[in-house]
């Protein structure tokens, strides 16, 4: 068995925060590394690193909205030529001098709420040829009629970041720029909103467009089964037709699997906690890595059940791989350092 686990941000993106490691007990994290070999790729996001290695190519977009539909609504794909794009729930939010994005990991949104809000952008824009769908209530998608597909920023490179340089751009952007003018005046009058203030809640004031495409003609997985709560990930593990399973609660449990071969693990907990800047979230669910998945691995890895295990970590300065084969394991001479001399390496 191979193991490859996918883990974005598992380094801190600030490195002027140095002091985020301190006193950070990760031993078999760092065990792991010492024994690994590394290599740098370019910077990359979830969504491009999955759709490459599936063998998707990107549109204007990569195609993340056609692909996802097969986890949360196959039954709307009538034509494989239909142009899809996600348009999710969001808040924006003044900070300094600039509108602030803020994702569905931050505030609550129930089904019910998704169907009023996406219930008026449907009566506004029926003359447009526009449906959204609010298939998840934090996952909105938008059939297209008339109007020409846009060029998009990921939403994952839009949280907590400002959005005036990552509106949709190149041909067609300014209608595409009204749309979503047009939703945030719409959602601004919201009656729901007002309720959602009253209870203290962040209001949804907008629907960020990113992953516009139509569904690609074929699919390949390099692995046999993936383990992921990701709904890209899982898709594309449906599209490949690839067995595919929710994330376990931790590593000991691919001890117990009868399935052979290459697996994917998306180990995406650290993503969020760095991307809102959370230092003692980040600290937490790193040190929870630790415990629940590099430990257990290791130890199949040491006791023969698996055979190698490559640690891929994406972020927006580099991406890095580090593999690690039982025939590495005799490498002594290779000692653990802290965590904070990998990061600066």
């Amino acid at each position: 068995m191979n193991l490859h686990l996918l883990v974005p941000a598992l380094f801190w993106p600030d490195m002027s925060f140095p002091e985020i490691y301190h006193d950070l007990p990760l031993p078999a994290l760092e065990n792991f590394l010492a024994k690994c070999s590394r290599s740098d790729d370019d910077p990359e996001h979830l969504e491009p690193w999955l759709c490459r290695v599936f063998g998707i190519a990107k549109q204007l977009d990569w195609p993340v909205a056609p692909i996802t539909l097969l986890n949360d609504g196959e039954e709307h794909i009538r034509a494989r030529h239909d142009y899809w794009i996600r348009a999710d729930p969001v808040h924006l939010h003044v900070e300094r001098d600039q509108i602030v994005l803020a994702d569905s990991r931050v505030f609550p949104i129930s089904p019910d709420e998704a169907d009023q809000f996406t219930g008026l952008l449907n009566r506004h824009f029926s003359a447009n040829d526009m449906a959204f769908l609010p298939l998840r209530a934090d996952r909105w998608y938008l059939r297209v009629a008339k109007a020409a597909p846009v060029q998009t920023h990921l939403l994952s490179d839009v949280v907590n970041r400002g959005i005036n340089e990552r509106l949709p751009f190149g041909a067609n952007n300014t209608i595409w720029r009204g749309f979503f003018n047009e939703i945030q005046m719409l959602l601004h009058e919201h009656p729901l909103n007002q309720t959602r203030e009253a209870r203290g809640e962040p209001v949804i004031n907008a629907a960020w467009f990113w992953g516009g495409g139509i569904m690609p003609g074929s699919v390949v997985s390099p692995y046999d089964h993936v383990w992921s709560n990701d709904v890209l990930a899982a898709s594309l593990a449906v599209a490949s037709s690839t067995t595919h399973a929710p994330l376990p609660l931790n590593g000991t449990t691919l001890a117990t699997t009868s399935i052979s071969g290459n697996h994917l693990i998306v180990l995406d907990a650290l993503q969020g906690t760095a991307q809102y800047r959370d230092a003692y979230g980040w600290r937490e669910n790193l040190k929870a890595l630790d415990r629940d998945w590099i430990e257990p691995l290791w130890a199949m890895l040491k006791q023969g059940q698996v055979d190698q295990v490559r640690l891929t970590s994406i972020h927006d300065k580099g991406t890095r791989n580090f593999v690690v084969r039982r025939s590495n394991l005799g490498k002594f001479w290779r000692r653990p350092k802290p965590m904070l001399s990998h990061a600066l390496e």
